[in-house]
């Protein structure tokens, strides 16, 4: 018979499988870019910069579309509606994602050249056009099993995908740089081998999307859910369609628009950082020294701020927004039994978990940006002085995506996925505005991209926030329940502080591992004095 996972198990296993990932995937993006350096990460970043949209548009929106409708099915012991569902998602977005893959492929060129102005991402774009496709098929299965509330699959199949990134991509990288002259020979001897090279490690992770879903495959061979006999008559394959496409389109569109941060970065950064050499080169060489006045500073700019900063900056998120996964499901079995106050003290529960590892990490990378950033990043130095800028000025942005994103997921469970993409779009315009403003000023540069992000999930945040209060009808003490944890990361990240001040002189990685270890060691103390650890038992179906 089919066991379901509660809230807080399900979770579990899904931390610790995106934990896994990002080790990972860090082991992964750290030594690429100290090969590639910030030109060449810029053509990494570019492949990223695309894919993320079309990601969004298809596996966020078809994971969560699968998962709702699932678990509204088995919430009302619909069995065979069930089947009937996966059998239409696998069909429907096997077409979904062979379209998406094609269009990248025709994209790839005018993306390159008028989009991101870098006519050498080409490469990288051609190699990530196939993740697409293997994407959307993976999407599907985690669907399905997240909606069985079931999310060990789901966890699998994610580290299945970041060991392949890990060994696929550096080596198909470092075969290029080392096989220059048989590259070489394929393409113009005028492509820098750093934009060759990047694609080879893009053509990893379109490998590894492989891999993920070549999991699935072999587990239907040996194993399924072993779901119950029912005799109840499922709805015709077309109306199981317009209920995916119901929910999927708003979703898909709120994590369009949660990405076009990204995608704006990419379209503007360089254009702006173009036009600040040619309106304040001076202070941007004072500044920056003499790279700045080189033509690939736009590329190293952007490379540092995407392939470093934003790479720290997305570790907490991705180990965070594993909790919407669980989130989602429990929230649409509760709202499928009209209840509301269940629903409340859930989105409290959610929340009080994404604080509880955001608040602390958020201060003591604040304290701790220029150092870590020389840790991961040794082999360039440059890039990572930028890199360490550009974080701090990301980290208030870090800490309202993390508790957004899992009250994004309550509201695409309970119905409301059109919200989050309403309450986006404004901050898409601060994000645009920030960028347009800020970036050409020498005084913010690179943090100007980042200050504008911060700004941009902080609107979203407030919005989301009060959005769930008006629908639900029912308080959520968000301040009460996170108070103790804000407490908590002030305490943690003074003991950094002095920490740090203390070790100013060992080596760097010395320094900071005694930090984090000191620093944790006092926040796990405060919220066990204030009876954290033993409260939030979230209500669920």
């Amino acid at each position: 018979m089919l066991k379901k996972q509660s809230f807080w198990k399900g979770s579990a296993i899904l931390l610790a499988s995106a934990m896994l990932a990002k080790v990972l995937g860090a082991c992964f993006k750290i030594p690429l870019t100290n090969v590639l350096g910030g030109t060449g990460m810029g053509y990494f970043s570019s492949a990223y910069g695309l894919l993320l949209p079309i990601y969004a548009l298809s596996v966020t929106g078809l994971s969560a579309a699968v998962a709702q409708t699932v678990s509204r099915a088995a919430a009302l012991e619909h069995w065979t509606e069930v089947r009937r569902i996966r059998r239409v998602a696998r069909l429907a977005c096997g077409v979904l994602g062979l379209i998406l893959s094609v269009v990248m492929l025709l994209l790839a060129e005018p993306f390159a050249v008028l989009a991101a102005a870098q006519p050498y991402a080409l490469f990288s774009l051609l190699a990530i056009a196939p993740a697409a496709l293997f994407g959307c098929l993976t999407a599907v299965e985690r669907g399905y099993w997240e909606g069985l509330q079931t999310m060990t699959p789901t966890a699998v199949s994610q580290a299945v995908e970041a060991v392949a990134k890990l060994g696929l991509g550096l080596l198909l990288c470092q075969w290029v740089l080392d096989n220059p002259e048989i590259v070489c020979a394929w393409v113009s001897p005028d492509v820098p081998l750093s934009a060759l090279a990047a694609a080879g490690a893009v053509l990893g992770v379109t490998l590894s999307t492989v891999m993920g879903w070549l999991y699935f495959v072999v587990r239907s061979w040996f194993t399924g859910a072993k779901l119950p006999c029912s005799t109840e008559q499922a709805a015709p394959a077309g109306q199981i369609l317009r209920r995916l496409l119901y929910v999927m389109i708003p979703v898909a569109l709120g994590s369009l628009v949660t990405n076009l941060t990204s995608l704006l970065d990419l379209v503007t950064m360089m254009r702006c950082l173009s036009r600040a050499q040619l309106l304040h080169p001076d202070e941007l060489v004072q500044k920056f020294g003499e790279i700045a006045a080189s033509q690939d500073f736009p590329a190293f700019v952007y490379g540092s701020f995407t392939g470093m900063a934003v790479t720290v900056f997305n570790l907490v998120p991705s180990v965070t927004n594993m909790l919407g996964k669980s989130a989602l499901p429990c929230a649409s079995a509760l709202w499928a039994k009209r209840d509301c106050a269940g629903v409340a003290a859930h989105t409290c529960s959610v929340a009080a978990a994404a604080a509880a590892m955001v608040l602390p990490s958020a201060g003591g990378l604040w304290v701790l940006a220029e150092p870590v950033m020389h840790v991961l990043y040794s082999g360039r130095p440059e890039e990572a002085a930028l890199a360490a800028e550009a974080l701090r000025s990301l980290l208030p942005g870090m800490v309202c995506l993390c508790l957004t994103f899992p009250l994004c997921s309550i509201l695409q469970g309970i119905g409301r996925a059109a919200i989050p993409v309403e309450c986006m779009l404004v901050g898409v315009a601060v994000k645009l505005a920030g960028n347009l403003l800020l970036i050409p000023n020498p005084a913010f540069c690179i943090s100007g991209a980042g200050i504008s992000t911060s700004a941009c999930y902080l609107i979203l945040l407030v919005l989301i926030v009060w959005s769930l209060r008006r629908v639900l009808g029912e308080p959520i003490r968000l301040l009460r329940t996170l108070l103790p944890f804000g407490f908590g990361a002030a305490v943690c990240t003074a003991v950094v502080w002095l920490c740090r001040s203390a070790t100013m002189t060992w080596k760097s990685y010395f320094s900071v591992a005694v930090c984090v270890v000191a620093g944790g060691a006092v926040y796990l103390l405060v919220l066990w004095l204030a009876g954290c650890l033993r409260q939030h038992h979230p209500r669920t179906a």
